[in-house]
């Protein structure tokens, strides 16, 4: 008896203590002056884009669908009304498009990726730092990410070689996050950050779908993803010393119950297949009211405090969805409709060209709210809460 009563308290003490760990975090982000200390919430300081020379155009998708894949005709011609409805106008590739579309051995464009990956993302983390007013010696820790090819010894290794990186930077490559990385990748730094007050954080995304392109797969995933992703490179800075900027004030996962069929790539002798399933956008659209909502709430903010909506596309179809179920308008979420149509999805480095499209073109007034989201293989979303500094 005396033991279960024991018991009793020991399990009265830990729920006391949860929900005062909880009340404690959510009064942590309540919009009070002088509440949010520099040092435990870091900055995004600076971001910058890279994009190889070569384009893609809509047209150039038209022309080139029905020589290259071997299709009916029934079935090009529904592939020509989703070109059109997919709101991509243009795309980058680190080649023409004649040597993209050919067969290649997966060493080919494996080692292909490795060369291209160093090259843009050395363009993009260059031009971040300058931006940022800060040298190579001052980063503490290197994130970079990427889905699209492998490499051994990563990224962030070369790119410490070349550019004068202390010896001492700590590394985090993320890989096999898919789109949703970029995001991850910030939730990660502002963590490390939480933790070494006072750091600076180089995060550098590349991505190269065009090297996965599949000319002999006719899956309608394949299909779709040739005309959705373009290559690119991009990078942010977060600092844990006071900068102007969006603070980064929480972020969480959320992982979907039995859903590892949804997206992701199958890896062949023939290279990278991509697997996106076709339920994709309405598994999204189902979920996202619940889960933007319940995180807002967890956080001590609500629906109406938001007034920037940082959103990865995926595609039309999903954006779209998750617009009529947030109840937004194009207006709300237009940077995410602007990078998609000109740059296409670039996987995990698209939540950062459009965070940049806001710092640019639609920054916040100070004290405003902004929700950051992507979506990526697990099937998972990030959401990150930014308050502009």
């Amino acid at each position: 008896m005396v033991w279960g009563v024991w018991i009793q308290a020991v399990n009265r003490e830990k729920q006391q203590t949860s929900f005062a760990l909880q009340k404690e975090r959510i009064e942590s982000v309540t919009h009070v002056p002088g509440v949010y200390a520099d040092a435990v919430h870091p900055t995004i300081a600076a971001t910058a884009t890279a994009l190889p020379p070569h384009t893609i155009t809509r047209d150039d998708v038209k022309y080139y669908m029905g020589r290259v894949f071997n299709i009916s005709e029934r079935r090009l011609e529904a592939m020509m009304s989703i070109v059109d409805n997919a709101q991509v106008h243009k795309r980058h590739a680190i080649f023409p498009i004649d040597y993209t579309i050919e067969p290649r051995a997966l060493s080919k464009t494996n080692n292909e990726y490795i060369e291209h990956a160093v090259k843009l993302g050395r363009e993009a983390a260059e031009k971040c730092l300058e931006r940022a007013g800060l040298k190579p010696e001052e980063i503490d820790l290197i994130v970079t990410v990427s889905c699209t090819g492998f490499m051994i010894p990563s990224l962030d290794a070369h790119l410490i070689h070349l550019m004068g990186f202390r010896p001492n930077v700590r590394r985090m490559p993320f890989t096999e996050l898919g789109c949703a990385a970029g995001a991850m990748a910030l939730g990660r730094a502002a963590d490390y950050l939480k933790a070494q007050p006072g750091g600076n954080v180089l995060i550098i995304s590349v991505e190269l779908p065009s090297l996965t392109f599949q000319r002999k797969d006719i899956s309608q995933a394949n299909l779709i993803s040739s005309i959705l992703f373009g290559d690119g490179a991009a990078a942010a800075i977060v600092r844990g010393n006071p900068a102007p900027g969006p603070k980064i004030l929480i972020s969480e996962t959320y992982t979907f119950p039995d859903s590892l069929f949804a997206m992701g790539f199958d890896l062949r002798d023939s290279g990278f297949h991509i697997i996106l399933d076709k339920e994709v956008p309405e598994m999204i659209g189902g979920k996202i009211r619940g889960l933007v909502e319940g995180f807002l709430e967890r956080n001590g903010r609500k629906r109406e405090e938001i007034k920037g909506w940082i959103l990865h596309p995926g595609g039309a179809r999903l954006l779209g969805n998750v617009e009529t179920e947030l109840g937004l308008c194009k207006c709300d979420t237009q940077p995410s409709w602007d990078i998609l149509g000109n740059v296409g999805n670039l996987s995990s480095a698209t939540i950062l060209f459009i965070l940049q499209e806001w710092l640019e073109k639609r920054p916040l007034k100070t004290g405003e709210y902004a929700l950051a989201a992507a979506f990526g293989p697990g099937f998972s979303a990030e959401f990150l809460l930014l308050q502009w500094a």
